[in-house]
């Protein structure tokens, strides 16, 4: 038996800890003196609290990991921790955009001097939208849904044989945006009007390209809310945006581009 000393040391972990996991029932110790409440643990021990701090070093909280100790089908545990690569592969990329996102920042600020000068890189101007004829689905769904949500449209191109016109966008009907929560039609162009549930008529818009990561998105909103109070336009209608090129097109994110749509009209 050790001590939760030896414990400790031989797994590299604090006694707090140990004590914590006693606590929430995470890691038991074999034995604890009823008297002195000094607690002991079998060296069969030291395996499940190595397991327990690899599956930490893997970001998985105490409380998912008491899950994954419980499961003994080794079918069920695999897919649960080949999820949890795959957010981590998607932090990864996220934060690997983000670097290269504030390298750009860094240097644009090193040339003109002004920390929000990336703020001045979009030019607005009033267009007549095209008509877009779509198929769309509709729903409160958060950002990371949208892949979800495009497969099913994309299922009913494919189960009744509708042909794209490359169109893919996203309208955005909330006052309000939640990336976690909102309300979103996501659509795809098709060329048979028949099969369509949602037409877009053609429309005044403030329009602007925003090109890179969909994290920059925010400074193009910003960018033309602005120009459409100081122009002496409102806001006619919600505004939606056009995929024109993502990564799908198996290009950086640096390269991917969103054309912003603001239906407007003049005041008064």
């Amino acid at each position: 038996m050790l001590s939760i000393g030896q414990m400790s040391k031989t797994c590299g972990v604090s006694v707090k800890t140990l004590r914590h996991y006693d606590k929430i029932g995470l890691l038991r110790p074999e034995q604890t003196d009823v008297f002195t409440g000094y607690r002991y643990y079998d060296e069969s021990q030291i395996g499940i609290m190595l397991l327990i701090a690899r599956y930490k070093r893997y970001g998985l909280s105490l409380s998912q990991i008491q899950e994954l100790l419980g499961i003994e089908d080794e079918h069920i545990l695999m897919k649960k921790l080949r999820q949890q690569r795959f957010r981590l592969e998607r932090e990864m990329e996220h934060i690997s955009i983000t670097i290269r996102e504030m390298e750009q920042h860094l240097g644009q600020f090193e040339r003109t001097g002004d920390i929000m000068s990336y703020q001045n890189n979009y030019e607005v101007e009033i267009v007549d939208s095209g008509e877009q004829v779509l198929l769309t689905c509709r729903a409160t769904m958060s950002v990371e849904d949208f892949g979800r949500y495009y497969g099913k449209i994309y299922e009913k191109v494919a189960r009744e044989h509708l042909e794209v016109n490359g169109v893919v966008l996203a309208i955005y009907h909330d006052k309000e945006f939640d990336p976690a929560f909102s309300d979103i039609e996501l659509g795809v162009g098709i060329c048979d009007r028949d099969q369509a549930n949602c037409v877009l008529p053609v429309q005044t818009c403030a329009k602007t390209t925003h090109v890179g990561p969909y994290s920059g998105l925010p400074d193009a909103y910003g960018a033309i809310v602005s120009w459409i109070n100081a122009n002496g336009y409102e806001m006619n209608g919600m505004p939606y945006e056009i995929y024109v090129k993502t990564q799908f097109d198996k290009v950086a994110a640096e390269e991917w581009v969103t054309d912003i749509y603001f239906p407007v009209k003049r005041q008064g």
